[in-house]
């Protein structure tokens, strides 16, 4: 698959943007030269190509195979069969690259094949804990498919952080609140949760959370349930809601939607924390009705995002 066949296999990604205040998603499909099969998020995909000249380096982490200059950029090129060590994969590397653009970092991803592009339901994405599986600790979701197969997606922020470290989280001042200040956020990422869990602890503010949409769905309604059957307002429980865009079962889009018509949850922001950082997906939230959008991951700019909503007026 040359450049221009790339272009026309993801044409008009930011109009697909659409897609998410429905519920569904699309996702790449591709191989690495095992049975199995892999997908990735269109959104997080830049372009296809064939695999270039990589220039090769000393002292690159596992599954690093070199550096090649991209639009006048240099970016890392990854092997993910070498990354992820399967087995049974053919000797050389993929002959196939996707460019994958993630919280304002490129990378290159060596494959086997891409496939094509399919559409899905987020209620047909599930959580990977049901499922056996060697490298469940990079895969964030599973779809089951109609012909009874499965689709592997992966999790680029953990293979991101296993292949080059996570990103360091500088000094961010507390933040000036009450004691009993608590944020819900949500997301299906461990990595995610946990550099966000960082953030909201050097604020000094308690939180809980959610690993997806459905979930976060069915908590927030037992939250909010049990503080009207207790005479309070919601904002003495939850003060904020951080929601990622992408999740199994329910996106961001419609938990948002949800949250914002429901009148129990009047004076609560709802802030999106995500990696699909276009105008467009800027737009759909502003849609939907998200109080303020920060992109993955930078801890300073989701720090100054979520205090002057937290903080005592």
């Amino acid at each position: 698959m040359d450049l221009v066949e790339s272009k026309n296999l993801l044409d008009s990604v930011d109009a697909r943007t659409r897609l998410a205040g429905s519920n569904k998603m699309e996702i790449l499909l591709f191989s690495l030269g095992t049975r199995e099969i892999f997908g990735i998020n269109v959104f997080k995909v830049r372009e296809v190509g064939r695999t270039p000249h990589i220039t090769k380096t000393p002292n690159m982490p596992r599954g690093v195979e070199g550096l090649i200059s991209l639009r006048g950029n240099v970016i890392p090129v990854l092997s993910l069969a070498s990354f992820m060590q399967l087995d049974g994969v053919p000797v050389g590397l993929g002959k196939t690259m996707m460019v994958a653009e993630y919280s304002k970092r490129t990378l290159g991803f060596l494959v086997h094949e891409v496939d094509r592009i399919i559409r899905v339901d987020w209620e047909r994405v599930k959580a990977p804990e049901s499922v056996l599986s060697s490298n469940q600790g990079l895969i964030t979701a599973v779809i089951d498919m109609e012909d009874g197969g499965l689709v592997s997606i992966l999790d680029v922020e953990q293979i991101l952080a296993n292949a080059f470290g996570e990103v360091m989280i500088v000094d961010i001042p507390p933040a000036r609140v009450a004691p009993d200040t608590s944020v819900f956020f949500v997301d299906d990422s461990i990595v995610a949760r946990r550099k966000i869990a960082e953030v909201l602890d050097k604020l000094g503010v308690r939180h809980k959370h959610a690993t997806n949409g459905l979930e976060a769905w069915t908590r927030l309604q037992g939250i909010v349930a049990h503080v009207q059957q207790s005479g309070r307002n919601i904002r003495d429980e939850i003060r904020l809601i951080l929601v990622d865009a992408e999740m199994p079962e329910m996106d961001g889009y419609v938990l948002t939607k949800n949250i914002k018509s429901d009148p129990r949850f009047d004076g609560v922001p709802v802030v999106m924390h995500s990696s699909l950082s276009s105008e467009a997906n800027r737009a759909m939230g502003k849609a939907v009705g998200v109080d303020a959008y920060v992109a993955k991951f930078d801890a300073e700019a989701l720090a100054d995002t979520l205090r002057p909503l937290i903080e005592r007026q």
